[in-house]
C-alpha cells in the first residue's frame, strides 16, 4: 500500500469513528406528540416558599425578563383570615402574613426582589393585572380599576413615572370608544421597547400611546376599523347550543391580553369571542384565530369569580408566544377549561394542550397568567382560591 492510499485509509477510519460520537454529543430536543405539539412537565417543587411568612395570593400576572428571571403579581386582595392572621405581637396563628405584591424570583425560585402593596405608593392600583420587566432596568405595573393606571419603577421599587390618563374620581364614564385622554380601565397592556411605545386595550379597540410621554398615537378597532366607526352599544350575549359565537366584527370584550411577536405581529386575545385577532403594528388586521371555539364565550353560562354560579366563559384569557428564533407556537391560557392550548403560530392549528381542572400539581384551576423563559419553560400563575404559580419543563428526549 503506498503512502497516499494509506492516508485515505486512516481518513475513512477517523470519519467512522468520529460520526457515532457527533451524533452521540448532539443535544437534547423538546419531545413531541403525535400532532407535532410540544410536551411538558411539572416541576412540583418550584418555586421555593416565599419567605418571611409570606402567603402565596392571586397570580393575575406573570413576566420573563431579559435575564430570565420571573417577575409575578401576588395580589391579595382577596387574602383569607388564615392566609394573613400570622400579624400582630403575638402573632395569632403561625401562618402568614401578607406580603408584597410585586415578586421577582429567579430560576431556582428564590425571591430577587418583592415591594409593592396597598399603601406602598398614593397611587398604587388596587386591580392589579399586568407587570412588566423591560430591558433597561425598569418595571411597569398596571391594574384595572377606574382609578388605577401604569406606574414606572426601578427593579428595587423606586417610583419613577405615572402613566395618568385616570377619570375625576368618582365619575362613572359611559363606554366611549373615541375618546384617548381618558381610561377606565388601563390594566391590560403591553410595551414595544422597540418602538417605545405602550399598548392598552379597553372596551372594543386598542391604543397605542408614546411610552415616554404618555402622548396619544393611534388606534383601531375589531379587524381593524377606524376609531371612530367602532360601536358604542354593548355586543349582544348569545344563547350558547353548543356552537362557536355568532360572527362579529367588533372587538368583543373582554379583551384580556395583547403580545407582540418579533416578526411585529400583534395578538390581541377577545375572552367573549374565543378569538385572537392578528394585526401589524399598525393596525391593519391580518387573520383570527379560534381557541376552543364551542366553548360558552358570554352570556348564559357565564358568571363570576368566588364560587358564583354559572361558571366563567371565554377561552382566551393570558398569551405567552414561544421563545425559538421562529417564535413557532402560541401557548393560550384558559381559564375557563383550565387548560393551555397549543396553537401553530402560522396557521392558528391548535396542536394540543396541557393541564386539566384541579389543584394538583400540574394541573389549573382559574389560570389566569402565562409567560415563557429563553430555556423553554412555561409558568402559569392561577387566581381565586388556587392561588399559585407552576413551572412546567420541556420533556426532552435525546436525538438518536
Amino acid at each position: 500500500m503506498n503512502g497516499r492510499s494509506l492516508a485515505l485509509v486512516v481518513a475513512c477510519a477517523l470519519v467512522w469513528v468520529s460520526a457515532p460520537t457527533l451524533r452521540a454529543q448532539q443535544p437534547p430536543t423538546q419531545a413531541m406528540d403525535a400532532n407535532g405539539a410540544p410536551l411538558f412537565k411539572v416541576d412540583p417543587f418550584w418555586p421555593k416558599p416565599l419567605p418571611n411568612r409570606w402567603s402565596m395570593q392571586q397570580v393575575t400576572g406573570i413576566h420573563v425578563d431579559h435575564e430570565d428571571h420571573i417577575w409575578f403579581l401576588n395580589r391579595a386582595a382577596a387574602a383569607e383570615g388564615d392566609e394573613i392572621g400570622g400579624d400582630g405581637t403575638p402573632p395569632r396563628i403561625d401562618c402568614c402574613v401578607r406580603g408584597p405584591e410585586v415578586v421577582e424570583l429567579d430560576q431556582d425560585g428564590n425571591v430577587v426582589h418583592a415591594w409593592g402593596g396597598p399603601g406602598y405608593h398614593p397611587l398604587w392600583p388596587s386591580a392589579l393585572q399586568t407587570v412588566i420587566a423591560d430591558r433597561q432596568g425598569f418595571v411597569w405595573v398596571g391594574g384595572t380599576a377606574p382609578q388605577d393606571s401604569i406606574l414606572k419603577f426601578t427593579r428595587d421599587g423606586k417610583f419613577v413615572w405615572d402613566f395618568g390618563h385616570r377619570p375625576p374620581p368618582g365619575v362613572q364614564l359611559a363606554e366611549d370608544n373615541q375618546q384617548t385622554d381618558v381610561l377606565v380601565s388601563k390594566g391590560r397592556f403591553q410595551i414595544d421597547e422597540t418602538a417605545r411605545e405602550i399598548y392598552i386595550i379597553n372596551w372594543k379597540r386598542v391604543l397605542v400611546y408614546d411610552m415616554d410621554t404618555g402622548a396619544f398615537k393611534r388606534g383601531w378597532g375589531g379587524h381593524g376599523m377606524p376609531l371612530s366607526e367602532i360601536s358604542n352599544a354593548p355586543i349582544a350575549p348569545y344563547k350558547w347550543t353548543g356552537a362557536p359565537p355568532p360572527p362579529e366584527k367588533n372587538f368583543v370584550p373582554d379583551l384580556h391580553f395583547l403580545e407582540i411577536s418579533n416578526d411585529r405581529r400583534v395578538y390581541i386575545g377577545e375572552r367573549g369571542q374565543n378569538r385572537i385577532q392578528v394585526f401589524t403594528t399598525e393596525g391593519k388586521w391580518l387573520e383570527d384565530f379560534y381557541v376552543a371555539p364551542n366553548t360558552p364565550a358570554r352570556g348564559e353560562g357565564c358568571g363570576g369569580l368566588n364560587n358564583v354560579k354559572p361558571p366563567p366563559c371565554g377561552t382566551t384569557y393570558k398569551l405567552a408566544i414561544s421563545r425559538d428564533p421562529a417564535q413557532k407556537h402560541l401557548y393560550v391560557a384558559d381559564g375557563t377549561n383550565n387548560r393551555v392550548w397549543i396553537l401553530d403560530r402560522q396557521s392558528g392549528r391548535t396542536l394540543g394542550s396541557f393541564g386539566g381542572n384541579g389543584r394538583y400539581a400540574g394541573q389549573l384551576h382559574w389560570i389566569n397568567a402565562i409567560a415563557m423563559d429563553s430555556k423553554g419553560n412555561i409558568y402559569t400563575g392561577e387566581v381565586e382560591h388556587a392561588k399559585r404559580i407552576q413551572k412546567f419543563a420541556p420533556v426532552l428526549r435525546s436525538t438518536p
